[in-house]
């Protein structure tokens, strides 16, 4: 006798459509990329707004209704801002605040990282305690003493008693040690067997390893020193010293405000920084600052 088995029939398989997984993939992308879109719109509206009041004249900038593009095109403001204001001096001044501090700092700040990140001693733990402290305190609580030591060495009144007191920042010094943490002891020693000294490691191994966070605390320093309001304010007193917040302030009076020059002034004042966003960020973004180091 003749005996057959049933053999079990097995579903075919159902396969995704492309189509179909690419017009899910679309649906879950619409509500986040809107939302973006939104909160972009939101931010950019008033820095638009901003822009185009530069370009009106001071009679159409409270006139009612109030419109967003300027009834009449005019560069009035900016031609009153560098002949009334002196704008190319308080410019320059800002200019050089701004870079040598900005230089002085992340020198001082990588240094100081790299010794408390790969030197071995009790008391760099005990200093760098002290520097992660100075996070703690508001900077308006040291104006008055910073005042009397920039006074008492002869900085008052120069803008190299504006640069000093800000060239070494804790945040800095906590990047570049924590970035400098993550760089294995193995290749120091490798470089000191090789002959190279201390400061042939630093500049030649170091500092190129951290491009990214030099780049980055360069940005965000550049940008507090050019827009520092206070400390140029208790430390400058000579008009010719100036820099360019101070000038813009200046501009507010007790009853009247030039709002047209105060505009115009304001947007060649934002210049700098977006010039340094659009050359330097790309370089932030793109970099692996852990190229090359395996253990």
């Amino acid at each position: 006798m003749v005996t057959t088995t049933d053999t079990p029939t097995v579903a075919p398989k159902k396969y995704a459509r492309p189509g179909g997984r690419r017009l899910g993939e679309l649906r879950r992308s619409i509500v986040p990329t809107t939302m973006l879109w939104v909160i972009a719109v939101l931010m950019a509206f008033p820095l638009l707004w901003f822009l185009l009041s530069s370009f009106k004249p001071g009679g159409e900038l409270f006139t009612y209704p109030l419109s967003f593009f300027p009834r009449e095109w005019t560069l009035a403001g900016y031609e009153d801002a560098f002949e009334r204001v002196d704008f190319l001096r308080y410019f320059s001044n800002t200019l050089v605040v701004a870079t040598v501090s900005t230089a002085i700092t992340v020198f001082l700040c990588a240094s100081t990282g790299y010794a408390l990140a790969k030197y071995k001693n009790p008391w760099l733990h005990v200093l760098g305690l002290c520097v992660l402290s100075m996070t703690m305190l508001p900077g308006e609580v040291i104006l008055n003493p910073l005042f009397i030591v920039v006074r008492d060495l002869g900085m008052y009144n120069s803008l190299l008693g504006v640069i000093m007191p800000s060239v070494l920042t804790p945040t800095g010094v906590f990047m570049f040690r924590q970035f400098f943490l993550t760089i294995p002891d193995e290749l120091l020693d490798a470089a000191r067997i090789d002959g190279a000294s201390e400061y042939r490691i630093f500049w030649g191994i170091m500092l190129p390893l951290a491009r990214p966070i030099m780049l980055t605390l360069a940005i965000v320093s550049f940008h507090w020193r050019w827009n520092d309001y206070i400390l140029p304010l208790i430390i400058l007193g000579d008009p010719d010293q100036f820099t360019l917040q101070i000038a813009l302030r200046a501009l507010v009076g007790a009853e009247n405000i030039n709002w047209s020059v105060l505009l115009a002034a304001s947007v060649l004042s934002m210049i700098p920084l977006v010039l340094l966003y659009l050359v330097f960020q790309k370089y932030i973004t793109s970099s692996n600052i852990n190229a090359g180091l395996k253990d």
